[in-house]
């Protein structure tokens, strides 16, 4: 039966906005579903606010978070994030904004977009900037497919890329995808690139370089010109995995340095917080050669408005939907602009000195690999701890029990049992303290109470679960 509902405004029809009855039809909802699939009573709790409240509420103090713990997770910068940012973020004049709406309806948006590329060139040296790639490992993969398409334009053969046994553990596969047969270069005794086997390694196939610097060692590349040049000479590209951005800005650039196209993790660097899924963007600067390669469409100015250009004769097209995670950008472009050059500056010299602070206050306790100054970030092994029984991974449960996430284990896999820490640049030397003083405990327990640091965690909602039947048996079924 076809039911119709009548829907009349209250007020008269003197009023502007009065439109009259309109007949809206109805549908019943087993018409659409069938009776299979509609049930005819809900079993819902009868639970009162206060109780719904408490649940949650204790539901997100089992949680770990940089508001909460010390997060001292290597090479992934899980720092603090000004909440002033997250309120901009989430002004109505760009949450509730359409990305298709026509350019003239937006200009503020198009205008911050347009902006943040200006900041981003003078930070890196780059000249343009894309904002399509949705995470740093996107980013590399927008770098690579410029890339590929640059010598394929040229007529090169080029079929191979260097990567160092010290990047980033997304470089190798980015390559791989990429039609790229990869080929390694270990690091010398200093933790930097082997100088003599790069030159062995670079030839005319050679495509480009994927270099991270400061390496995930967290030791900056002192022979970054000289690997540039010899790259170069071969018609080869340097690329720049800006996840370790950090301590060089306001210091030094990746143009400086020699390399061609870089991407930066903005949700690494410049604010938006990280983890939890997303959202992420990896921003893809280049050099002018590679301009005319870049995503479209890039935001142009012409006189006083804010364009979409789409004429790039090279380009290698979209690599997603619309035109990047906005929000992290708005997030990005106020972080840079309340700090300025002496607060960017500030944050690549903080996040060096405590790093180097817990390098040296645990040198001693943890074998240190490699013992030069490093950057932003320390890489320790537990190989003594091991010798004595307790794992990298034992040490690692143990300091959930002191409410202090985990750093990052067994990564880089140049260092055995490694402990991969960054303090980064917003914590205090008190939270640094308490770090190195739980660093020293679980030491001592090692000696005087293995079982306990083997049985860690303790004290966490969930104790010491079988991570390889975890990963091998994965239970998904459903029990709501």
């Amino acid at each position: 039966m076809d039911r119709k509902v009548i829907f009349q405004k209250k007020s008269g029809s003197n009023d502007p906005g009065y439109i009259g009855k309109t007949q809206v039809p109805l549908v019943d909802p087993e018409d659409i579903l069938g009776p299979k699939l509609l049930r005819k009573g809900l079993s819902l709790p009868q639970l009162g606010e206060l109780s719904v409240v408490r649940h949650y509420l204790n539901l997100a103090k089992l949680n770990f978070s940089v508001d909460t713990n010390f997060y001292p997770l290597g090479s992934c910068t899980m720092k603090y994030n000004p909440k002033i940012n997250e309120a901009l973020a989430a002004l109505e004049g760009f949450s509730e904004i359409h990305p298709y709406q026509e350019p003239q309806a937006v200009q503020g948006a198009l205008e911050l977009i347009y902006q943040l590329n200006v900041l981003l060139c003078e930070i890196t040296g780059m000249k343009q900037f894309s904002f399509q790639a949705s995470s740093g490992a996107q980013g590399e993969l927008t770098g690579l497919l410029m890339i590929h398409k640059f010598h394929q334009s040229a007529g090169n053969r080029k079929t191979k890329v260097i990567i160092p046994d010290s990047a980033h553990g997304t470089n190798p596969a980015t390559a791989a995808m990429c039609g790229y047969k990869v080929v390694v270069v270990e690091s010398d005794a200093s933790g930097l690139v082997d100088m003599e086997k790069l030159r062995l390694a670079v030839d005319e196939e050679t495509a480009a370089i994927m270099l991270t610097n400061p390496n995930t060692l967290g030791l900056f590349e002192e022979n970054i010109l000289e690997i540039a040049d010899i790259v170069h000479q071969k018609g080869g590209f340097l690329y720049y995995d800006g996840a370790n951005f950090n301590p060089l800005l306001g210091i030094t650039n990746p143009a400086k340095m020699g390399f061609d196209l870089v991407h930066l993790n903005l949700h690494k660097t410049f604010s938006t917080p990280h983890g939890s899924g997303g959202p992420g963007l990896g921003a893809v600067g280049v050099g002018d050669k590679l301009i005319d390669f870049l995503p479209v469409p890039l935001v142009v100015k012409r006189e006083d408005n804010y364009y979409f250009d789409y004429c790039l004769k090279n380009s290698i097209g979209r690599l997603r939907a619309f035109y990047g995670n906005f929000s992290v950008l708005i997030r990005a472009y106020a972080y840079i602009l309340r700090l300025g050059q002496e607060g960017l500056l500030r944050v690549a010299k903080n996040s060096v000195v405590n790093a180097n602070y817990l390098k040296e206050k645990l040198r001693n306790y943890y074998c240190l690999p490699y013992p030069k100054a490093c950057m932003h970030e320390v890489v320790f092994s537990a190989e003594s701890q091991k010798e004595k029984g307790a794992s990298a991974l034992d040490i690692a449960k143990r300091l959930i029990d002191y409410r202090i996430h985990p750093p990052t284990i067994y990564f880089p896999l140049i260092v055995k049992e490694a402990l991969m820490i960054e303090p980064t640049e917003t914590e205090s030397k008190e939270t640094l303290d308490k770090f190195i003083e739980v660093m020293l405990e679980i030491n001592r327990e090692i000696e005087l109470d293995l079982e306990r640091v083997k049985n860690s965690p303790q004290s966490a909602p969930v104790k010491r679960v079988d991570e390889v039947r975890a990963a091998r048996f994965p239970d998904l079924r459903w029990r709501g």
